[in-house]
């Protein structure tokens, strides 16, 4: 498979920059002349289908200004990421059939943020705090901090949501969150962290950071290939890691809450190689892979064989606690997931790697 240079027009030092945004009339330009130069076809002649996923490369995450940047250790994570991400998918051009991005979407009420929770006195809760199952029998909900210390006794969804969440069935909403966190548990693969606010639609955050636009719609126009984004994550009341299903698909009474990603879940199985890099390998990346794998494995484990994980192209939730540590540290989680990918046949990788080392690409 041939590799290609890096476009002149590329420059890491972007990747760093908020308010980065790419000219995209030059960007069409520049494919067009790109194309000829190294004789780039069109994505419909590809026998074999590569398709790139790209999880959550929005500003919030990808920035030290956005509200919940994913850092890494480092500090630099998110942004050393999106620069090796658009150098490999300009160096693979002609490898990649189709990019995905996904779209963490958010409103102001959702399970997930604070002021969606008050306490008895009516105050809301705060940012990297949790809530947990509370009493003997787990019959009331508390909000603890990161070190497991009990913060609030006994809080509950804001009443005032429920005139248009549930028709004004506040004692309805108090059941749902209830039968929510103990699902959460029962299912042992996240307590129900409380985050700040990010990736709100309308807001600056939610939008893609510049140089990953710039390399996906160049690849798009270089190759004839519709970039696609799915959107996740707008349900009220569950949280949307995974860009394949909710966290919780039922209601306390039974009822559907939520449905999975059937469409793109094809879309992906569909492929013969499919490429994973975005934010952050300790959560959204992790719950995608994993819900991927669980789909894979259920039709025929060798198609594990067929997802390739970017590892230099993502980086773990770490929460700085202004005094050199951290008051929350995903790394682990990161690469215990990324072990288990990789037992179950999936190809950790690193974007450096030459091609030809990890994928065989049928003549």
């Amino acid at each position: 498979m041939k590799t290609l240079p890096v476009p002149p027009f590329f420059k890491p030092a972007h990747a760093a920059e908020w308010g980065f945004s790419p000219n995209q009339q030059q960007l069409a330009d520049e494919a067009a002349k790109w194309r000829k130069q190294h004789g780039i076809r069109p994505s419909g002649s590809d026998r074999f289908k590569a398709h790139l996923l790209i999880i959550d490369a929005q500003r919030d995450f990808c920035f030290p200004q956005g509200t919940l940047y994913v850092g890494g250790r480092s500090g630099q994570g998110a942004i050393e990421d999106n620069v090796r991400t658009a150098q490999f998918i300009y160096r693979n051009l002609g490898l990649i059939t189709d990019i995905s991005t996904t779209f963490d979407t958010h409103f102001a009420f959702q399970i997930f943020f604070p002021w969606f929770w008050q306490d008895q006195q009516g105050n809301p809760l705060q940012a990297h705090t949790m809530i947990k199952l509370g009493g003997k029998d787990g019959s009331r909900l508390d909000n603890v901090g990161l070190d497991g210390k009990l913060l609030h006794e006994g809080v509950q969804p804001n009443p005032a949501m429920a005139r248009w969440l549930c028709n004004g069935n506040v004692a309805w909403l108090q059941k749902q969150a209830h039968f929510y966190c103990q699902q959460l548990d029962a299912g042992g693969k996240y307590v129900l962290y409380l985050w700040p606010p990010h990736c709100l639609l309308g807001s600056d955050g939610h939008a893609l950071a510049g140089v990953i636009h710039e390399a996906r719609f160049f690849h798009s126009l270089c190759r004839f290939s519709q970039s696609t984004g799915e959107v996740k994550g707008g349900h009220p009341l569950t949280e949307n890691y995974s860009v394949l299903a909710p966290e919780v698909l039922m209601r306390w009474d039974g009822r559907p809450l939520a449905q999975r990603n059937t469409a793109f879940l094809e879309t992906l199985m569909a492929a013969d190689a499919v490429l994973v890099a975005g934010q952050a390998a300790s959560h959204c990346v992790k719950s995608s892979i994993a819900d991927l794998l669980d789909q894979l494995v259920a039709k025929d484990p060798e198609l594990a064989k067929k997802v390739f994980i970017l590892r230099d192209c993502m980086s773990a939730v770490a929460v700085p606690d202004g005094a050199g540590g951290f008051a929350a540290d995903f790394t682990p989680q990161a690469e215990e997931a990324l072990e288990k990918f990789a037992a179950a046949g999936m190809n950790v990788i690193r974007s450096t790697d030459p091609v030809d080392s990890w994928l065989t690409v049928p003549a």
